[in-house]
């Protein structure tokens, strides 16, 4: 009989007062691990005593309901949930995954969103679903794709939550932009109307060059003027099989160029977003099955090229006519779309499915037949 496996959660603290973004999300991956026969704890690259070869581990007592910290040895396998930070939080873990490369890790970290369009895009098959796109190079970049399109997102090539997003829109008569967006504590900028000889000036303080996306916009307004988009959660299962766990609507706060939750936008069941959008079931339907093998066919390409993953995000923008765009890939999805569309076994689902996978993972791996 096997051992009980051991799963750690790699995570980073926000702060120097070691808060956690997802501890109620680890909680519960905990409570659902003991129930399948894995144990699972979290940790950061903060808590290893490398000399030791030991973790200083945060672990939740089910039963008593607290969560509490002992020492423990490496686990058979890491799940790395970790975010980009600018902090000296971030350069440890760089060094931890260096150092500790030679582990069982359930997911590898991906590129940068420039990195990942270009790999995408030699594809011929994925190619129709990207948004044209380009690395920021100077304003022309904008100018000129705001000639072929009366749209354009500037997004950082590593930015999350919605945080440093611009939307410029082209206005009639060709001599004037709208601008919106959110500055990089995730605030809404006030909007403005500037004559196109301004665009410079007024971009100048955001540190572009090589560090932002030049995107094409693509019409997802509501009609109350919302802009709308679907996240998909896509997931190996016990088996080590990609599927499609779940997909749900976000619509974006009032004013906002994003649809995250983060920023004030709401989730919605996909298929009332769809109803709202698409008036065509049939066509709804054949938009569905697009995306689900666009999302299996894309975590796979992925995992060849970078390495082991075990679930991603796509985030989707599907026009009227049923074209569907892939805005950005996330590794590190969180799950709480389906929390707030108030599907509660879906929610379970998102949470469970990496626990089961990583059981999998550990039985295949130690049994008989591999050894």
């Amino acid at each position: 009989m096997l051992p009980v496996p051991v799963l750690g959660i790699l995570t980073l603290y926000l702060n120097d007062h070691k808060a956690l973004e997802e501890k109620p999300v680890y909680q519960k991956m905990i409570v659902e691990g003991q129930k399948i026969g894995l144990d699972v704890f979290v940790f950061t690259p903060m808590d290893v005593n490398d000399s030791k070869k030991k973790i200083y581990a945060m672990e939740y007592d089910v039963k008593k309901g607290v969560w509490g910290r002992r020492w423990r040895p490496f686990p058979d396998m890491i799940y790395d949930r970790c975010r980009i930070q600018k902090s000296a939080r971030f350069t440890q873990l760089l060094k931890f995954r260096q150092r500790y490369n030679h582990l069982q890790f359930l997911n590898r970290p991906l590129r940068n969103k420039w990195t990942i369009y270009e790999v995408l895009s030699r594809r011929p098959e994925f190619n129709k679903y990207l948004p044209e796109t380009r690395l920021f190079n100077g304003f022309a970049d904008v100018h000129h794709m705001l000639k072929k399109t009366h749209v354009v997102y500037l997004k950082p090539i590593n930015g999350t939550g919605g945080r440093g997003i611009l939307r410029v829109e082209r206005l009639k008569g060709d001599s004037y932009y709208y601008i919106q967006g959110r500055n990089h504590q995730r605030k809404i900028i006030t909007p403005q109307k500037i004559h196109v000889s301004r665009l410079g000036s007024v971009l100048s303080g955001w540190s572009m060059k090589n560090r932002y996306l030049v995107q094409e916009g693509i019409a997802v307004d509501l009609p109350d003027g919302r802009v709308h988009d679907y996240r998909m959660l896509v997931q190996k299962n016990r088996e080590g099989i990609w599927e499609l766990t779940g997909i749900a609507g976000r619509v974006g706060a009032r004013r906002s160029v994003t649809s995250n939750l983060h920023g004030g936008g709401h989730a919605v069941s996909f298929y009332r977003m769809m109803e709202q959008w698409i008036d065509d079931e049939e066509k709804r339907n054949k938009v569905q099955r697009r995306a689900e093998r666009l999302g299996v066919e894309v975590a796979s390409f992925l995992e060849n090229q970078y390495g082991d993953l075990c679930e991603l995000a796509l985030d989707l923008a599907i026009n009227k006519k049923g074209e569907i765009y892939l805005l950005e890939v996330n590794p590190k999805p969180a799950r709480e779309v389906f929390s707030q569309i108030g599907n509660a076994e879906l929610y379970r689902k998102a949470i469970v499915k990496p626990l089961e996978y990583a059981l999998g993972l550990y039985e295949r791996k130690h049994s008989p037949a591999s050894e």
